[in-house]
């Protein structure tokens, strides 16, 4: 994991500002939230290791499943993980394997990131500024 200094960090919006500036951009929002907190996911790159840049968010009036709701950044990072290669890298395994694949454990949840996709985070970031702060 790597931590991405940014100015959005401690801002509070309402969560709908955030999913209408985010989502056209790429990012989702990653299915580890519960009631209180989230995160924003962009996947930069899966080159046998998945690169992401998450912006995570905390409910400070509301809970997440609340229309309305209003959170707060938090610090954005950068997160590898490295995941185990399926038994048949051809797709023979078909849907079912597919199914229980996608609930496999990574191999390395935090894998080395690379200076490049650093730099890459360091620039989504700055793109994220310009759609989230007045006069960025």
């Amino acid at each position: 994991m790597v931590p991405i200094n940014s100015e959005v960090e401690n801002k509070i919006y309402p969560l709908y500002v955030l999913e209408e500036r985010l989502k056209p951009e790429g990012f989702v929002i990653g299915s580890n939230w519960d009631y209180e907190k989230g995160y924003f996911d962009m996947k930069i790159d899966d080159d046998g290791i998945y690169y992401f840049l998450r912006i995570p968010f905390y409910a400070v009036a509301g809970s997440l499943d609340y229309p309305g709701v209003t959170v707060r950044v938090d610090q954005p990072f950068l997160l590898a993980h490295q995941y185990q290669r399926g038994y048949d890298e051809e797709g023979a395994g078909g849907a079912l394997r597919g199914a229980f694949d996608q609930f496999q454990s990574p191999v390395n949840a935090d894998a080395d990131v690379p200076d490049e996709y650093v730099e890459t985070g360091r620039e989504i970031m700055k793109k994220v500024e310009r759609l989230l702060l007045p006069g960025s």
